[in-house]
């Protein structure tokens, strides 16, 4: 995993302007060479399977994954590279390509669209809709038993959106064609100027040519990261959401909801990672739950998050955990900032 890379971002309205690689930029310009770059962002409703196809279009899991909505509560990119080989068009109307062409997408997953309960929820509704700015191309995702009434505000937002927009109807393999068929002619009276694609994620059905098409529908521009960069978040926040991921898995009702996670240190040499993270919960009676009877669910949360995080780094983790209450801190504006509840 990839440190952080500073700087890159860049809203819809200005154009391919990176903050660095103006030299490439030059090149292009000159017809020296040509690269294709641009943000596609995913949007949606909670639980139709965003975090699932991203991580199916990067290669990599960087989503974590459950069956419970507001499980993404961040804006995470996934950034992926690759090569279209001389000869490359489109379709017939486009001159094929003389040379190979370079490319860089920009991936974002965000959190479910959702009215908000409290300070958090938000915050993360903000997340979601600084996606809608800064998209070359807009992917909302919905799936078989999603409704467009759900969320009608933000859904207007992406009719107007200036982007490409995709439409994603995932979760096909859970339904049958005459469902499918309802669905693509609801959709084209939704969202008339989207394109539509009918895909599995979980079964990596369709998902082969919609990367395809998103590839075309980049714009001619140099890359906005290092070649080698994966992500945009630093290898802490990783930890942080694996760890959440099992506190997702293991407790019911509010418990999940109320708990961040920190890391208080990360310390790693060739073989080992040695972890010390703290989970926050907003009251006492929420730390005993979190602990179990003599420790017995803390141990579970640790013992099922040091196997990922493991798989995660390709090392051997050393993991502690800490449980802490942080009274309120999802309605407290000064608590989420610090926890990297912000847009600015």
């Amino acid at each position: 995993m990839q440190n952080k890379i500073e700087g890159g971002t860049l809203a819809a309205d200005e154009g391919c302007k990176p903050t660095d690689g103006a030299e490439a930029l030059t090149k292009i310009k000159n017809k020296e060479s040509m690269h294709k770059s641009g943000f596609v962002n995913i949007v949606g409703n909670p639980n139709v399977g965003k975090s699932t196809l991203m991580n199916a279009l990067v290669g990599e899991r960087l989503s974590i994954i459950t069956s419970k909505a507001q499980t993404t509560r961040h804006r995470i990119m996934g950034i992926v590279n690759g090569t279209l080989p001389a000869g490359y068009a489109a379709d017939a109307t486009q001159t094929a390509s003389a040379e190979p062409i370079d490319w860089q997408i920009v991936f974002s997953d965000t959190p479910g669209v959702l009215k908000p309960n409290y300070r958090l929820q938000e915050q993360m509704l903000e997340f979601s809709k600084s996606a809608l700015v800064d998209a070359d191309v807009l992917m909302y995702v919905t799936d078989v038993n999603d409704s467009a009434e759900r969320n009608a505000d933000f859904l207007e937002k992406v009719q107007q959106s200036r982007a490409k927009v995709l439409l994603i109807i995932n979760k096909i393999d859970l339904t049958t064609q005459e469902t499918l068929v309802s669905l693509v002619d609801f959709w084209h009276k939704e969202l008339p100027q989207a394109e539509i694609f009918q895909i599995s994620a979980r079964e990596n059905f369709g998902v082969d040519g919609l990367m395809k098409r998103i590839v075309e529908c980049l714009p001619e521009c140099p890359p906005f990261f290092d070649k080698d960069q994966l992500t945009d978040k630093p290898e802490r926040f990783f930890v942080n959401e694996i760890i959440r991921e099992k506190i997702l898995l293991n407790y019911d009702k509010e418990i999940p909801y109320s708990v961040e996670v920190e890391v208080e240190s990360f310390k790693e040499d060739e073989e080992l990672i040695r972890i010390s993270a703290v989970i926050f919960v907003e009251r006492d009676s929420q730390k005993g739950i979190i602990i179990g009877r003599q420790g017995s669910a803390l141990k579970k949360v640790g013992s099922d998050a040091r196997k990922d995080l493991e798989a995660f780094f390709g090392k051997k983790i050393f993991l502690q955990l800490f449980v802490k209450v942080d009274k309120d801190w999802r309605q407290k504006e000064g608590r989420l900032k610090h926890y990297g509840y912000d847009l600015n």
